[in-house]
């Protein structure tokens, strides 16, 4: 099993400060970076999923997949796929909505309630994200360590 380890850790004042956060951390991203964001409701995870959309480029709206359960955004230098896991049954087939699938795809993958994988085999790096008050975030980023 792969090990992560935490590389960033900040306080966001406000939601535009998070979103600019995302926006400057995507261009650190690589093809087949697989991001999961952990956090409770209303804690931001869709902010963060929105600005790491126009740090890539994206200029449209960018709304949590939560019925739809992804929503791609592939005409860009690196095509987006941003998973809601939220809906989801516990132990729900993952295979069946395609996961492996997004994650082996030469773009950037968001999964948003990813406690729903049996496994942090697919992930790049971890955004967890705990709210401090009704504006300030505390977000803690890691990175999966090299296997070398």
């Amino acid at each position: 099993m792969k090990e992560f380890a935490v590389y960033e850790t900040r306080k966001n004042r406000s939601e535009a400060e998070t979103l600019a956060w995302a926006e400057n951390f995507a261009k650190t991203l690589a093809q087949g970076s697989v991001i999961a964001l952990f956090g409770t409701l209303g804690a931001g995870k869709t902010v963060i999923s929105r600005g790491i959309c126009r740090g890539l480029g994206f200029t449209g709206q960018v709304n949590s997949p939560t019925y739809t359960i992804v929503h791609e955004y592939p005409n860009l230098s690196l095509p987006i796929y941003h998973l809601d896991l939220y809906r989801l049954p516990p132990h729900a087939d993952l295979e069946e909505i395609g996961i492996d699938y997004y994650a082996s795809q030469k773009g950037v993958t968001l999964i948003e309630w990813p406690e729903r994988l049996d496994s942090e085999e697919l992930l790049t790096h971890k955004i967890s994200i705990s709210i401090a008050d009704d504006e300030t975030r505390v977000i803690e980023v890691s990175k999966r360590k090299n296997d070398g």
